[in-house]
């Protein structure tokens, strides 16, 4: 534990990382609270439920790239009051807006919506030095792994003895203390030695988007698609059999050894290329589709569990020692925009899959989309020339070793 001791002994670090966990459990709980909204609060079907769903995630997918080059431009301040302001605005108006009317804003807030995530992972790349980075990175996706199990949880345990109205509210009220402790924190977005490459301007796109970072975003969106089609498998494998109360359970062990294997992976003496943890974490997907009742599927997940958090760290690093100090918010931003792609898409074919064969097809098409990923990012690294130097502090990142 050495290296998490260092890590949080960063100053700004271990405040950074608490208040950055609040604004993200709350985020990760908005889709859950506005889903509980039109279903029980507009009395609307399911459909109309995941349209706003859908609208919130199309949102948040488009304005990472934005947030973050506005967060290169004008400061991380003038992101977060704008942001805050608007979801401010957006959940108190929640109760009093028609359903088109809220389609709409859903759109809007998610495009608006406050960057803690991109923010910690652009302050965690300025904050640590090489060393001190993997562990830095396990930590932020153990934090992530931890927002998804709290947020939608606690989410709906309010739903069982408030309104929706209030907990719409409330929803709101964690995203503005969030974003209002971030903005209070101000932690820096790029090293001190980062100050002179960061004003010789922005460096051109093709100087950074190559082969080489194409291969790291293609990579997170292969992890979040598999991810999101994991959670729809677990539900329909359950459904089949009529245990679909015990997916939550599921869901928590999957969740729990995601945890642990970040804390794991943050430790160990050297990393692992990024298209090998995620081409393992998709072949340890595929057999979990042969459990059929939720105590072997509890131990069927333990595999991807313990891959899950390292590959969402190694490729947030690789993306972070990739991107110029000049234009690294708007490289995590596109990182952001890719893994928010990857939930919206891998749901609907892992659906389609499952529809056209049985419950365990889910997992085989989830884990066969993250091989694709893997092996399309290694190619591509493999492929890549030689860049053309960029002022940037971070250690050049090979993907494909």
């Amino acid at each position: 534990m050495t290296r998490y001791r260092q890590v949080l002994a960063v100053p700004g670090m271990a405040p950074l990382l608490g208040v950055s966990l609040l604004a993200r459990t709350a985020i990760t709980a908005d889709v859950m609270a506005l889903t509980l909204y039109v279903v029980l609060g507009l009395e609307l079907s399911y459909a109309a439920a995941g349209g706003v769903a859908a609208a919130l995630t199309a949102g948040v997918a488009l304005g990472g790239p934005l947030l973050g080059r506005m967060i290169d431009s004008r400061g991380l301040r003038t992101v977060l009051l704008v942001t805050v302001l608007v979801q401010v605005v957006f959940w108190l108006g929640v109760p009093i807006m028609p359903y088109g009317f809220l389609l709409v804003a859903s759109f809007v807030a998610g495009l608006l919506m406050v960057p803690a995530q991109a923010v910690s992972r652009q302050a965690i790349a300025a904050m640590t030095t090489a060393e001190q980075r993997r562990a830095a990175f396990a930590l932020e996706s153990v934090q992530g792994e931890l927002s998804y199990i709290v947020g939608p949880a606690v989410v709906i345990l309010c739903a069982a003895t408030m309104s929706p109205d209030v907990v719409a509210w409330g929803v709101g009220a964690a995203i503005l203390a969030g974003g209002a402790g971030i903005a209070l924190l101000n932690p820096p977005m790029r090293a001190k030695d980062e100050a002179d490459a960061a004003t010789a301007g922005r460096p051109p796109r093709r100087q950074w988007l190559g082969a080489e970072m194409i291969a790291a975003l293609t990579m997170a969106f292969g992890t979040t698609a598999l991810l999101s089609g994991v959670d729809l498998a677990i539900v329909a494998t359950l459904r089949e059999v009529g245990q679909v109360s015990w997916a939550a359970v599921v869901v928590v062990v999957f969740g729990v050894s995601s945890v642990v294997g970040g804390l794991i992976y943050g430790v160990l003496t050297r990393p692992l290329p990024t298209w090998l943890l995620l081409g393992s974490l998709g072949l340890v997907t595929i057999p979990a589709g042969l459990a059929h009742d939720w105590p072997w599927l509890c131990v069927a997940v333990v595999g991807s569990g313990l891959l899950t958090a390292p590959t969402l760290a190694t490729v947030a690093d690789a993306v972070s020692r990739l991107a110029p100090p000049g234009v690294r918010g708007e490289v995590i931003g596109l990182q952001s925009a890719a893994q928010s792609a990857g939930f919206a898409l891998g749901s609907p074919l892992v659906g389609v899959a499952i529809d056209l064969s049985v419950p365990a097809g889910g997992f085989a098409a989830a884990g066969l989309a993250g091989l694709t990923a893997a092996l399309t990012g290694h190619l591509l690294s493999r492929r890549s020339p030689t860049r053309t130097a960029v002022p940037c502090r971070p250690d050049p990142v090979d993907l494909s070793y």
